[in-house]
């Protein structure tokens, strides 16, 4: 009987301090669980989403145009099939709609969050306040720390990303690894184009099968 009594005082006592452990565990760690469980799920890609692009490259435009027109420093990326979860760690979570509204908010040089860039998942603000690595690349013309930092996100990742120069109200758009100038009259047609490419690629590689289905069905009935 003391034997038991020994052995279930033992088990008890290994309870208590295994909820004790965890409970520590949980306060010590708490800023990084609560990062964690606000991530969006890895497997979530912005392909994969649906949305109404042309309302959402419309909301784009006419933000891109307002923030020109101010001269309001703005640095915004768009996820495409490479996961940017990995680059939100240093940011904001926002996972917010995507409204003009906001991101002037957001860029506002009198907030917080105005430095840094913002992700866009779909049609999701999912971080603000996100800084990059800039490239150390050598390029012609003066760029400042927002058109360095582009360069940089588009060396590694497929993203598309738009600059505003908070100097010139300038316009620059960065894809894998280079930056162009835009002016705001083909913003839109622009920054569609460059954020379809994949819709182009699937639908071109659609059009080769059939292509060649047609071919083979030709060749059977010509045997």
């Amino acid at each position: 009987i003391l034997s038991l009594v020994g052995l279930a005082t033992v088990a008890l006592f290994l309870g208590l301090l295994s909820i004790v452990g965890f409970v520590i565990f949980y306060f010590v760690n708490i800023g990084s669980i609560r990062h964690f469980l606000s991530l969006p799920m890895k497997k979530t890609k912005s392909n994969q989403l649906k949305y109404d692009k042309t309302d959402l490259y419309r909301k784009i435009d006419d933000t891109v145009h307002s923030l020109s027109r101010s001269k309001t420093g703005a640095l915004m990326t768009f996820e495409r099939s490479t996961n940017l979860d990995e680059y939100m760690k240093n940011g904001t979570i926002i996972n917010a709609p995507v409204s003009q509204e906001l991101l002037e908010t957001i860029f506002y040089e009198g907030t917080r969050l105005h430095d840094g860039a913002v992700i866009i998942r779909g049609n999701i603000i999912v971080a603000a306040s996100v800084y990059y690595t800039p490239s150390t690349r050598a390029v012609n013309g003066k760029f400042g720390s927002r058109h360095r930092a582009a360069f940089g996100i588009s060396e590694v990742t497929d993203s598309v990303t738009v600059v505003v120069s908070e100097e010139t109200g300038r316009v620059s758009i960065a894809y894998n690894g280079s930056l162009e100038v835009v002016p705001l009259d083909t913003f839109l047609s622009e920054f569609s184009d460059l954020m379809s490419i994949d819709d182009k690629k699937r639908a071109q590689e659609e059009q080769n099968k059939e292509t060649k289905k047609k071919r083979r069905f030709f060749h059977h009935n010509e045997d």
